[in-house]
């Protein structure tokens, strides 16, 4: 605090010998005994800083600003009984010294102790409040700036959760394709290089678009008809797919949200009557998108619980994405396994 007084010491003089003006002014009424006048304004002019900086400097910071309000009481009353005394010391030498012990050569406002001490202590609570005003835009500007770093720090928080996550779905969608190759391969299938070049088109989708926060859910789309291309070169026969979509607008979505769930339903689903039925539902505009797929499942899975790392990734991925923005549902009865997720637009809080 020092330190900024003495780079604020111009502004200080300035602001005194404004104050010694308007001592001048005040204690010149009714007399033309100029001498007196600057003479008695600048006696009370040192009273007047001092007791200002008390207050402004040691009071006021140490124990108003913290609360002491008891203390700050009992020596704001040591300071102004100080003041009256010092007050009416100088006022008696003046009229001492300069006026031989008649106080009717004294200017009317200088006989006065109650009116120079309204003028001295109207200065002091100037002062006093410029430095409650200065306290208080400092700690809002403080506050501002803390309240900033903090949301910065929750964001790169949110931003390193996001992207460990997206680093775990994207291998765990790999080494699920991957096995599919694998288990083609083993078979020596012709249909292995048509799987090979289906996989190479969902590589280069998840390759160009990891970093990006944010796609079309057209492009999300074309990435979940290209894994259905490849689950049905796979199961061949067996599998029943019916994909429903209806996109309105240009919305758009984080990219691999919607795929765990597709996977878990082939990860997952079981054939009924030797046919695996997975049933897909894209619905978007502006402002919302409804998701809902659904496998068919046999008994023995109903009472099954858990639904793999890829499903739990996407619900911690919506949390922090959409908080209190979308609502996932996962039901199962005893032949179909559901899913509907539901994301309202406005409430995206991502970054990456």
């Amino acid at each position: 605090m020092m330190l900024d007084f003495l780079k604020a010491l111009p502004l200080h003089l300035l602001f005194w010998f404004l104050v010694w003006l308007f001592f001048v002014y005040f204690f010149s009424y009714g007399t033309e005994n100029w001498e007196f006048v600057f003479r008695f304004a600048t006696t009370m002019l040192p009273i007047t800083a001092v007791v200002s900086y008390v207050f402004a400097y040691y009071l006021i910071p140490r124990y108003l600003f913290p609360r002491r309000y008891g203390t700050f009481t009992l020596y704001a009353i040591y300071v102004v009984i100080c003041s009256v005394f010092a007050v009416l010391l100088l006022t008696f030498i003046n009229f001492v010294f300069l006026f031989d012990f008649d106080i009717n050569k004294m200017p009317i406002p200088t006989r006065n102790v109650s009116f120079i001490f309204i003028l001295i202590y109207l200065v002091v609570t100037f002062v006093s409040l410029w430095t409650l005003i200065r306290h208080s835009n400092r700690t809002a500007q403080l506050n501002s700036e803390l309240a900033t770093k903090l949301l910065e720090g929750k964001l790169m928080l949110k931003q390193k959760e996001l992207l460990y996550l997206k680093q775990q779905i994207h291998p765990h969608f790999l080494f699920n394709t991957l096995n599919t190759v694998y288990g083609f391969a083993l078979k020596g299938s012709k249909e292995t290089p048509d799987i090979i070049l289906k996989l190479s088109n969902l590589l280069d989708y998840i390759l160009n678009q990891i970093d990006k926060p944010l796609v079309p859910i057209e492009e999300e789309v074309k990435h979940i008809e290209s894994y259905l291309g490849l689950e049905e070169v796979r199961f061949q026969d067996t599998l029943n797919v019916i994909f429903e979509k209806d996109i309105k607008g240009q919305a758009e979505i984080p990219p691999m949200l919607l795929m765990p769930f597709v996977e878990n339903a082939f990860k997952h689903g079981m054939a009924v009557d030797g046919m695996l039925t997975v049933m897909l539902s894209v619905k978007a505009n502006e402002e919302r998108l409804t998701f809902q797929i659904n496998n068919t499942i046999s008994a023995e899975r109903i009472s099954e619980k858990g639904h793999g790392l890829g499903i739990k990734n996407s619900k911690e991925r919506l949390e922090a994405l959409y908080p209190d923005g979308y609502t996932l549902e996962i039901e199962k009865d005893t032949q179909w396994h559901q899913v509907t997720l539901s994301i309202n637009f406005e409430n995206y809080e991502g970054d990456v």
